[in-house]
């Protein structure tokens, strides 16, 4: 049901959803100035095509959670979530 509205939520317009957390067209535009290749143009190309719904590679997340070291206000959860993922799988050692 939450990715759900997730998806309803990014198909009205409302925002951007990036590894499953809601976020913010302006703080989409902020990461991809913040972060670094090829995270970057992938946000970039994902606002050209006003593509919602982002998967992020193990790869993209670990450079976003680069650029969030001190998150703006509304990236404070995507910061969270990335963090707990990072941990997961440094224990589960992947």
């Amino acid at each position: 049901m939450l990715q759900w509205g997730l998806a309803a939520a990014a198909a009205l317009g409302a925002l951007w959803v990036l590894a499953g957390v809601p976020v913010r067209r302006d703080l989409v535009v902020w990461l991809a100035e913040h972060t670094d290749e090829p995270a970057a143009g992938r946000l970039e190309r994902a606002l050209k095509l006003d593509t919602r719904l982002l998967e992020l590679e193990v790869h993209e997340r670990e450079q976003i959670i680069r650029a969030l070291d001190d998150p703006p206000a509304g990236l404070e959860q995507l910061r969270a979530v990335l963090l707990q993922e990072h941990a997961w799988r440094h224990r589960a050692g992947l």
